[in-house]
């Protein structure tokens, strides 16, 4: 029987952004600060001009399945199950799978939008969206297995089907909260001894043109938000056999208001802050909280967009990286996504 730690430790990590497929210099990109911006192909056709941070073309040995499969995957879940493939390489995981938890953030539903602008169409009587009609001929208008991308919790579940991760799981909806409630239940179920090994980050993409819409509706546009996409996840270990890149320390979810005083606990003990903060002015705000501790912050979402559900785990892969280079001997990342709520983690180097 394996002895397990005391500690839930980070055993391996995957990303894959407006940077590229990969973890390691993420975090030299963050804190080097560039954007990594251009005008967005995937809005082009209903929000011409937007200025994006996109996921560039995979290879198609990167990209997730075979073709048949991605016609069943919204973009987060594509880009999930690609980044749930990475993470297993990565913590060197190749068999056993059916016990590794899984536990993620995900967005909205992102199905394509020639399927749903068919079934909206066939939807509407008169001028509004008619009920009876959406179920009599607005279901039959698109193809079954559409519902497939729209269902939100299959962002987890494709990429857990083909890698064959079967242990405890959770999806968790999110704006960005939601990924580190995900995190704090897989550190639990790892700690607990639930299963040794699980899986936990977040994917989801601004780019689709509901979500867009959504978000110019309820002003994030208007106040300086940049949309990006990505996925990112920590494979996680309480077995003390495995190397450790780093440790989870803390992992909490606060309201606004609760950080000044959360921050506390971590005086004298961090050298490096992180953040993932929607726009500009929130990204001030944290950073001006980090101030209070001695220590810069390094905002990921300048760098790589805000990628609602995957924003917080883009910044806990950039922080392993800077960690793993020992730039870093600790790291708190901040998030504060479109909900509201913070995120705060505090990761440690794996020898310290």
């Amino acid at each position: 029987m394996t002895e397990r730690t005391s500690r839930v430790a980070v055993v391996g990590a995957a990303a894959v952004s407006a940077f590229g497929l990969g973890w390691r210099g993420l975090g030299d990109a963050v804190v080097t600060g560039n954007p990594l911006r251009s005008t967005s192909h995937a809005l082009s056709a209903t929000h011409p001009g937007v200025e994006a941070a996109g996921v560039p073309a995979l290879a198609p040995a990167q990209d997730a399945g075979d073709g048949r499969q991605r016609k069943l995957m919204s973009r987060g879940a594509r880009l999930a199950a690609v980044v749930m493939r990475e993470a297993l390489r990565d913590a060197r995981w190749s068999q056993g799978h059916e016990e590794i938890g899984a536990f993620l953030g995900v967005g909205a539903s992102g199905g394509a939008m020639d399927e749903l602008t068919a079934m909206l169409q066939a939807s509407i009587q008169g001028r509004t969206l008619s009920l009876e009609r959406f179920g009599q001929e607005g279901l039959a208008a698109c193809n079954p297995l559409f519902a497939f991308q729209l269902m939100n919790n299959f962002t987890l579940c494709h990429g857990a089907i083909l890698e064959g991760v079967g242990g405890p799981n959770g999806a968790f909806f999110s704006r960005g909260a939601g990924t580190v409630r995900a995190l704090r239940e897989a550190v639990a179920t790892v700690a607990t001894g639930e299963c040794e090994r699980a899986v936990a980050g977040g994917s989801d993409s601004a780019l689709h043109p509901v979500t867009w819409a959504e978000l110019g509706r309820e002003g994030f546009a208007a106040q300086g938000l940049v949309p990006g996409e990505g996925a990112g996840l920590l494979a996680l270990s309480s077995r003390s056999d495995e190397p450790a890149l780093a440790f989870i320390e803390r992992c909490e979810v606060l309201p606004r208001a609760g950080l000044s005083g959360a921050l506390a606990a971590s005086e004298g003990r961090v050298d490096t802050v992180l953040t993932a903060a929607w726009g500009a002015v929130k990204a001030g705000e944290l950073g001006s909280e980090a101030a209070r501790l001695g220590v810069r912050a390094f905002d990921t979402v300048q760098v790589l967009g805000e990628a609602l559900a995957a924003s917080p785990a883009l910044a806990w892969a950039a922080a392993v990286d800077l960690l793993t280079q020992g730039r870093a001997r600790r790291v708190l990342v901040l998030s504060l996504g479109v909900d509201g709520e913070v995120g705060l983690v505090e990761l440690a180097g794996g020898v310290e």
